[in-house]
């Protein structure tokens, strides 16, 4: 969606500026708020295209002013808000207030490392040939969804070059809007960096994006 979490390419925001030797977690409750979110994806019953959607979706000026972790504790809470799991009392409150809710699953303390460590593959088998070959000329759709999607905003209506094809993937648009997975091959797509940003960009600059078939199209048609 188009939001404050797709700044790529926009100007006015400064530069960023690495943190030497940066720690993992600031504070032991961004520690917390990390492993909530992972654990309660189980009771949730939400997938990790729900969870982005839950953070990118907050209004700009709410994500544009806070910290990592505080979007994803906002994100935490309207996935446990949107699911009845919580309400707006307790959240106030920091305590539950009724009766303990049934839920499908738990995630256990002694499952956590393992269920970590396994991970969730988003690869799925090939049913369909490729549309693009590699070194295939393409330009990114120029599309404004109202849900989720991975194709950054920056990069929309541009044309690039097809440099990897990854097999079928999970469609993240579909899979976050409850539609199942709808897998779709995945393609390493480079945009140079004066097609994206003018002639005032470095000419030895080009970006590579991550981009699913519906996401592109012939580099002749309309974008």
């Amino acid at each position: 969606m188009n939001g404050g979490q797709d700044l790529g390419g926009m100007m006015g925001f400064g530069p960023i500026r690495p943190e030497p030797g940066e720690p993992v977690f600031h504070s032991e409750w961004e520690r917390r708020v990390f492993a909530l979110t992972l654990a309660m994806a189980r009771p949730g019953g939400w997938n990790i295209d729900q969870s982005r959607f839950a953070r990118e979706s907050l209004d700009p000026g709410r994500y544009l002013t806070s910290t990592y972790y505080e979007i994803w504790l906002a994100g935490l809470e309207r996935l446990l808000a949107e699911r009845g799991l919580v309400t707006a009392e307790e959240l106030t409150t920091g305590r539950p207030l009724g009766a303990k809710l049934p839920v499908p699953a738990i995630l256990e303390a002694p499952a956590v490392e393992p269920t970590l460590a396994k991970g969730a593959p988003t690869s799925r088998p090939a049913d369909q040939p490729a549309r693009f070959a590699i070194g295939t000329p393409v330009r990114a759709r120029l599309l404004n969804p109202r849900g989720h999607t991975r194709l950054p905003r920056y990069v929309r209506g541009r044309p690039g070059v097809v440099m990897d094809d990854h097999g079928f993937h999970v469609l993240p648009d579909a899979h976050a809007a409850g539609q199942g997975e709808a897998p779709e091959r995945l393609y390493t797509v480079a945009f140079k960096a004066s097609d994206l940003w003018g002639e005032a960009a470095d000419p030895t600059v080009s970006v590579s994006v991550d981009a699913w078939e519906s996401y592109l199209e012939p580099r002749g048609e309309a974008a």
